[in-house]
């Protein structure tokens, strides 16, 4: 069975504090009618730092959607390679053993799609599968994972390479007055990851079971609109409240694999903000230590859409207490409103996995 192995994470050098983005959000929108909700909204996350791209003084500035997808494209293909290389080291694996690239992103634009120019560029096979994902958001961690776990349920030798690239502060938007996007000038953060599916082999979780579910009629509440100056973040006051529906989702997947939600032993949910963990732990019936892994990403690095479940998944790999065949579950939020979910049993099992090939 497929094997998500241990994922390899990278935040950029520049950092910015809770209190600084405070300051910054009194200085440029000191006469912004609802600066204090907004101030209040930002506190709330419980983010005490994240890590930039750039400067802020770079950040701040807005020279044209053209030259910051051009940075996109420049920073991605400057940072990507490490993470990967890192991540099948952890896997025992090298380039030409992958036989699936899945690419997600939804804070810049590439064709072709930079799996392309990985193939090209660090010696992947040219017959090596292609799928980038670039609309599920933050949900998109999750979606990879899933993807390559079927990849590897339909070719059970194959291996996965999962990429996720975000640099969510290319979206600043320094016009744009939205409550909603005020909250995200202090929420999201830039980081990347990557992991490796091991068709046979590997240590980590021995993916068993996935699933999707869609909330319907809320697509309006996470999107971007799409101007001449770039996306710029949409976000509903309900988001916070969607546990409510989501949770069942999360307890349904469990219950068909015989297994009780709320008695499994690790959990990796996307961090869109603290009040998303305390409802889905509340409905879900598990403490709030349940979430200590995406409780430190999001209070480190902020939100990192689609690398947060990575990220936090690395750290249940660098805690190191979890037992051979603890279950647990996986699962990401984003646009739709969507859940991606997976389930899963914790090996120690190491055993080397042939070179791929489907």
């Amino acid at each position: 069975m497929a094997t998500l192995c241990r994922p390899a994470v990278s935040v950029p050098e520049h950092v910015i504090t809770m209190e600084q983005t405070l300051d910054l959000a009194r200085t440029v929108h000191a006469d912004h009618p609802q600066l204090d909700l907004a101030l209040r909204l930002i506190r709330s996350t419980g983010v005490e730092k994240r890590h930039l791209l750039q400067p802020i003084e770079e950040t701040l500035r807005h020279p044209g959607f053209e030259h910051r997808n051009a940075v996109y494209e420049s920073e991605a293909k400057a940072r990507v390679p490490a993470v990967v290389e890192r991540a099948l080291t952890d896997a025992e694996l090298r380039p030409v053993d992958i036989d699936v690239i899945i690419y997600v992103s939804c804070t810049g634009f590439m064709m072709p799609s930079l799996t392309a120019w990985l193939i090209n560029s660090m010696g992947f096979r040219t017959d090596a599968r292609q799928v980038p994902i670039a609309q599920l958001g933050c949900a998109a961690g999750g979606a990879a994972v899933n993807r390559a776990h079927d990849f590897c349920t339909a070719y059970p030798e194959a291996n996965a390479l999962v990429v996720a690239c975000e640099f969510c502060s290319l979206c600043y938007q320094p016009t744009d007055l939205d409550v909603g996007n005020l909250l995200s000038n202090g929420l999201f953060g830039d980081g990347l990851a990557a992991a490796v599916v091991r068709g046979r082999g590997g240590r980590g979780v021995v993916l068993e079971r996935n699933g999707s579910y869609l909330v319907r009629d809320t697509e309006d509440w996470i999107a971007y609109d799409v101007r001449s100056t770039g996306f710029h973040f949409r976000l509903d006051r309900r988001v916070p409240g969607t546990m409510e529906p989501l949770a069942p989702a999360l307890r349904s997947l469990a219950a068909e694999h015989g297994w009780d939600a709320a008695a499994l032993d690790f959990y990796i949910v996307h961090a869109g903000g603290p009040r998303i963990l305390d409802d889905l732990g509340k409905y879900l019936g598990v403490p709030r230590e349940a979430f200590r892994f995406s409780r430190a990403t999001l209070t480190q690095y902020g939100n990192i859409a689609s690398a947060v479940v990575l990220d936090a998944l690395r750290r249940l790999f660098d805690e190191g207490s979890t037992r051979h065949s603890a279950r647990g579950i996986l699962a990401g939020f984003g646009p739709g409103i969507t859940a991606e979910m997976s389930l899963g049993r914790w090996t120690e099992a190491d055993v080397p996995a042939p070179a791929g090939r489907c």
